[in-house]
């Protein structure tokens, strides 16, 4: 049996992690971000993170802001909409799963509906 682990953003228990690279490694090269951070910087900066946490971050930021303005922790969980869906998948259980971009979908109806 596999050791569970917790999820560096949604501090869920789930049995297997993803490592989430802060600074892309597509972009490891750029002159911008070598300006920014040192090689060993780079390479160290890494989350480990539940795969729906994962997903949402590249589905939510694009590489070039997550080079130059998301590369912590707490810049991550300033995005409002990284912080909605932490706090939303926080309380599901390990077993569950996100499906395709639903959440996004259900997350705008719900707000149609408040306005």
């Amino acid at each position: 049996m596999k050791a569970e682990k917790t999820c560096e953003l949604c501090g869920r228990i789930v049995p297997e992690l993803t490592r989430h690279h802060l600074i892309p490694r597509t972009h490891h090269g750029n002159r911008r971000v070598r300006k920014l951070f040192s090689r060993d910087e780079m390479q160290r900066k890494i989350l480990n993170v539940c795969r729906p946490c994962h997903s949402h971050i590249h589905q939510t930021i694009d590489e070039k802001q997550l080079a130059v303005h998301f590369h912590t922790r707490s810049r991550l969980l300033s995005h409002p909409d990284i912080e909605r869906f932490v706090k939303w998948i926080a309380s599901k259980p390990t077993t569950f799963h996100v499906r395709g971009c639903s959440w996004k979908r259900r997350h705008k109806q719900i707000l149609k509906r408040l306005d």
